[in-house]
């Protein structure tokens, strides 16, 4: 498969206006996929936070190996970056992070108050890659639907203020991703979350990326959780794709077979599986 891009007109202007836009707000929130938190972190995204104030969130923690999630969060904090772990479809871990927001803000505020100033709402940016769960994160923190949601990436295409109460203001901006991989797992595993369009990839061979995977990190879930016909320790993964057509009756149809994959991959049929390995890091 040739190496996977994408960077569409939109995304280089939100880069461009989420950089104008910095120093209006005090924090900024890194969303990123619990399941990648590497692969879906923006290097463009890091330029633009410079030295400002940041947490990087793992969303999607529901849908990730909770060890491994454990590990990610261990690693960035040791390398001094805020991080904590979410799940912002179930609102979970979401009272964490206000009060991490608040933690980081309160020698600033405390500053201001020295000098007189008035207290004021935590001014806020969530920054991160299409898909990750901005919207859903918005909606809950929030607690009505105030950002537009949908399960495709680039839905969000707009800035704007949103009002939390009296605590914060939160600025949305749509996903952002790189011109270019330098790793091409990075594309494979953005790929398999849904962080690129289906229509630009080419599914069997994504497929094939995911049996390696579980393969070698999740040895005997796929021959249990599909009962695979005809199964052999040794097959390939091309060997294993055959199969699952075969037990599937899709009369050898392997793009649809791939497809079923990915799709039971995305929902959490399979399983809590994480891609990105802390011990495996492609920076």
């Amino acid at each position: 498969m040739n190496q996977i891009q994408w960077f569409p007109g939109h995304m280089a202007k939100a880069k461009r206006e989420a950089k104008e836009k910095l120093n209006l707000v005090d924090l900024v929130i890194e969303l990123v996929d619990a399941r990648i938190p590497e692969s879906s972190r923006n290097p463009v995204i890091a330029e633009i936070i410079g030295n400002k104030p940041s947490i990087l969130t793992l969303n999607k923690a529901d849908l990730a190996d909770p060890k491994l999630t454990n590990q990610w969060i261990q690693y960035y904090q040791e390398e001094g970056q805020s991080a904590l772990a979410i799940d912002a479809q179930h609102q979970k871990g979401l009272h964490e992070l206000k009060n991490t927001c608040k933690d980081l803000m309160t020698d600033f505020f405390a500053k201001q108050k020295a000098k007189g100033v008035k207290p004021r709402a935590i001014r806020l940016m969530i920054l991160g890659i299409p898909n990750v769960g901005k919207s859903t994160l918005i909606n809950r923190f929030v607690g009505k639907n105030q950002a537009q949601t949908g399960n495709k990436p680039g839905v969000t295409k707009a800035q704007r203020w949103l009002k939390i109460g009296k605590e914060f203001e939160l600025l949305d901006t749509p996903g952002i991703l790189w011109p270019k991989f330098e790793d091409p797992m990075t594309g494979y595993h953005l790929a398999l979350t849904g962080a690129i369009k289906d229509q630009l990839v080419e599914m069997q061979e994504l497929s094939l990326q995911l049996i390696r995977h579980l393969q070698q990190f999740y040895p005997g879930l796929l021959e249990n959780y599909y009962q695979l016909d005809h199964y052999q320790p040794e097959m390939t993964p091309a060997g294993i794709l055959t199969s699952l057509t075969q037990t599937l009756n899709l009369e050898e149809d392997y793009g649809q077979a791939a497809e079923r994959l990915i799709f039971d991959f995305r929902q959490h049929k399979l399983g809590s599986i994480t891609l990105d390995r802390p011990n495996e890091r492609a920076f």
